[in-house]
């Protein structure tokens, strides 16, 4: 038997997918316009806050991948095969996250910031200062809207061009540090959209200290479920 695949979408989930990245994409680009039409909010202080914004998606990539890695079971109802199960084919058999189309690739994120980016048009734009929640918040959507993209962009051994250089200039997810992450027992370099925040929190064992507390509290065991299914992949590989 071959290794086990990611699950093929339906009709109805891919049109999901399609009205999640058209609405999602629609809403960043009004939020977009919004604040480029707003003259006293492009100050020193703009392109800092849009770099903490791209910051703080890559922290969540890291946490929401850190915690569906380590914690929780395929077999849980609704997120079970939706979410987790996903994550434990792609440490098993990750070359077939290439066999995605953009639209099956991106279309869960793009539904996840939907409510967001409705929220931020409700955020000032004018007042200087006032504008910087939304500033951020849109810069945030921004760059965790392409979080699966790029994440799929570093496991392409040829990229497109203009990603290999955004890449191999730091700007977004390299493949060499997603690599780091893909050598068992798949416990390092959680954030996948920038990649900005591996190295910073590896330094302070983040991960490890957090999952340390949440057994102490829940008594639950990081990865093991993950650890069974990589134990049952064996079985699937042909000799």
């Amino acid at each position: 038997m071959s290794l086990p695949q990611h699950d093929d979408f339906s009709l109805p989930r891919r049109a999901f997918s399609i009205a999640s990245i058209a609405i999602a994409t629609g809403l960043l680009l009004w939020n977009i316009v919004r604040l480029a039409s707003v003259e006293d909010l492009w100050n020193w202080w703009t392109p800092l806050v849009i770099a903490a914004g791209m910051l703080a998606a890559d922290f969540l990539s890291g946490m929401i991948h850190w915690a569906a890695d380590t914690w929780g079971s395929e077999t849980m109802p609704v997120i079970g095969r939706r979410l987790l199960h996903p994550f434990r084919v792609h440490h098993v058999n990750p070359d077939d996250f290439l066999r995605r189309r953009f639209i099956d690739t991106n279309g869960d994120v793009a539904f996840l910031a939907i409510p967001v980016l409705i929220a931020a048009l409700s955020l000032p734009a004018g007042g200087a200062w006032l504008g910087i929640p939304a500033v951020f918040v849109t810069a945030c959507c921004a760059i965790g809207l392409l979080t699966n993209q790029v994440h799929q962009w570093a496991h392409m051994s040829r990229p497109p061009l203009v990603v290999r250089v955004l890449q191999d200039s730091g700007i977004i997810l390299g493949r060499g540090a997603h690599r780091r992450h893909h050598t068992y027992p798949y416990a390092a370099n959680y954030c996948i959209s920038t990649g900005w925040c591996n190295r910073p929190l590896a330094s302070i064992d983040f991960f490890r200290r957090l999952e340390r507390a949440v057994t102490l509290v829940t008594g639950l065991v990081p990865r093991h479920d993950d650890d069974e299914f990589q134990s049952a992949a064996v079985g699937w590989v042909e000799p």
